[in-house]
């Protein structure tokens, strides 16, 4: 650790991105090995993160992630709204349709922000706050899509109609080398079907927000 670090900050947070990567929890011991350090180090690094509620423990002594990384988590939103909207205008507006930015909440697809064309006669309304099952609609396809995606394949981007709403087309790309962040980047429109240019302009677009992300 350099001067300028805390190691013991250092360590709560790994210790936090262990239990994170796990469905089943972790013993003192296993994160005192991950870790490499002892048991009496990880004891007090429990302690204090289930002071925070970041932490808490079941009756087997397995340590999981607190409820409290759920408050944290809603902050993120509108951090993530604010980098993405530059990239959200510029796509509405070249498109002429709605774009959205969509993230993972459980097993469905929130739209985080929303940014409609402002010279059209008419688009699709959608609002943020919108949600609707990953397996359904482009936004959730696409991020589908970026988990199936093999290390050797980059996920394009997913066309759909009419799965959300009649007579309504959607584009959109999955965020890609986002720590931490699982979305798409898309557009929604009335029509039977997307113009070809969309699908990479909005490949692009979420390009720009994965960039804006990191």
């Amino acid at each position: 650790m350099t001067a300028e670090t805390s190691q013991t900050l250092d360590r709560g947070l790994r210790v936090l991105k262990l239990l994170a990567d796990t469905d089943h929890g972790l013993t003192v011991t296993e994160l005192s090995n991950k870790l490499g350090v002892n048991r009496t180090v990880v004891y007090r690094l429990l302690a204090t993160l289930e002071q925070h509620a970041l932490v808490r423990r079941d009756l087997g002594g397995r340590a999981r992630v607190g409820l409290g990384v759920l408050r944290l988590g809603r902050q993120v939103h509108p951090l993530v709204r604010e980098a993405a909207l530059p990239a959200l205008r510029s796509l509405a507006e070249d498109i002429g349709a709605t774009a959205h930015l969509t993230l993972v909440d459980g097993s469905d697809a929130l739209a985080v922000a929303v940014v409609e064309p402002t010279w059209t006669d008419y688009h699709v309304a959608y609002r943020a706050g919108f949600r609707h099952p990953l397996d359904r609609g482009a936004a959730g396809r696409a991020i589908l899509s970026a988990r199936q995606a093999t290390e050797s394949g980059h996920p394009g981007y997913t066309l759909t109609h009419g799965e959300l709403e009649a007579g309504a087309s959607g584009a959109a790309a999955p965020l890609v080398g986002v720590s931490g962040v699982e979305g798409s980047v898309g557009v929604v429109m009335l029509a039977d079907a997307v113009p070809e240019r969309v699908g990479p302009r909005v490949l692009d677009a979420a390009r720009e927000v994965a960039d804006a992300l990191r």
